[in-house]
């Protein structure tokens, strides 16, 4: 089949290749040396046609010829191109020396573009650039949600420490240990030695305190009424009666009376004291 039948095909009947858009027809074909959808630029209507092609940095030349044309695996011929710009030119004018200049100028052009690009690569690469990367918004909705349920729990478990350790201090458990850790236990009992240390030495310090006189015995109680009926008597009558006279004990008095004399204590005992000094004078003078 003659290459005008193909190409007649190809243009007016369909081509998987083409692309049609606003400014013009373009060829998706990747043996295409210009990627314009044209007669002389089409590598299925040429049987004599020639491309170069990158694979990872290296460049290929590539030429297809009617006598290959029958075998579809080898139909294209493969050219390593060097990677000096001078040298692959070279390469280039020894292959191509007999074919159509139009198309050598063509595959000229495409190892220049090929080669602009392949440095600008290299200058990309070697600058330092921010990399952007997108972030799921479900992830990091999801992410926020597990934090703040975590800090809930973290403050829910502080609140029942805090109330477990009261309860402890007041003995609403009565004094024994349910199932608490023994380091936790240790450490609530420092706290609390923490807590005592200076309640104790203040303690220790001489201070006075006020007890109630309910606490004094009955029989001490006795006593002091005894010493409160010695000390009654009239001090104005004669020594003798005074030492011949037995001595008679107040009747009991209830308890009332009892505390309310207790804070008379000092004003009494003092009294007593002067008139038994009185009278040791007096006993005195008489021998």
């Amino acid at each position: 089949m003659s290459d005008e039948v193909i190409w007649h095909c190809l243009r007016h009947n369909h081509c998987s290749f083409m692309a049609k858009i606003e400014t013009g027809l373009f060829c998706r074909n990747p043996y295409n040396a210009t990627g314009i959808c044209n007669r002389s630029s089409c590598p299925l209507a040429n049987s004599r046609y020639a491309t170069i092609r990158d694979h990872d940095g290296i460049f290929y030349l590539y030429m297809k010829t009617a006598e290959r044309a029958h075998l579809p695996n080898k139909l294209w011929e493969r050219v390593k191109l060097p990677r000096n710009y001078e040298q692959a030119m070279e390469v280039i004018k020894k292959h191509l020396e007999h074919w159509p200049e139009l198309l050598v100028h063509k595959i000229k052009q495409r190892l220049t573009k090929m080669t602009q690009y392949r440095i600008r690569m290299r200058r990309l690469q070697l600058k330092v650039r921010e990399k952007i990367m997108t972030v799921p918004r479900r992830k990091t909705q999801r992410d926020l949600q597990r934090l703040e349920k975590a800090e809930k729990a973290a403050q829910l478990e502080k609140s029942i420490e805090r109330e477990l350790i009261e309860r402890l201090r007041k003995g609403v458990y009565g004094g024994e240990i349910h199932n608490v850790p023994l380091k936790q236990f240790d450490t609530i009992l420092d706290m609390e030695k923490d807590e005592l240390a200076p309640e104790i030495e203040e303690e220790e310090e001489g201070e006075i305190e006020y007890v109630e006189g309910a606490d004094i015995e009955m029989d001490e109680m006795e006593d002091m009424e005894d010493f409160e009926g010695f000390g009654g008597e009239d001090d104005d009558g004669d020594e003798d009666d005074g030492l011949d006279e037995p001595l008679t004990k107040m009747p009991k008095r209830s308890g009332f009376d009892i505390r309310s004399k207790i804070g008379r204590k000092s004003t009494k005992v003092i009294t007593e004291v002067e008139q038994d000094e009185n009278r040791n004078i007096r006993l005195r003078m008489q021998m």
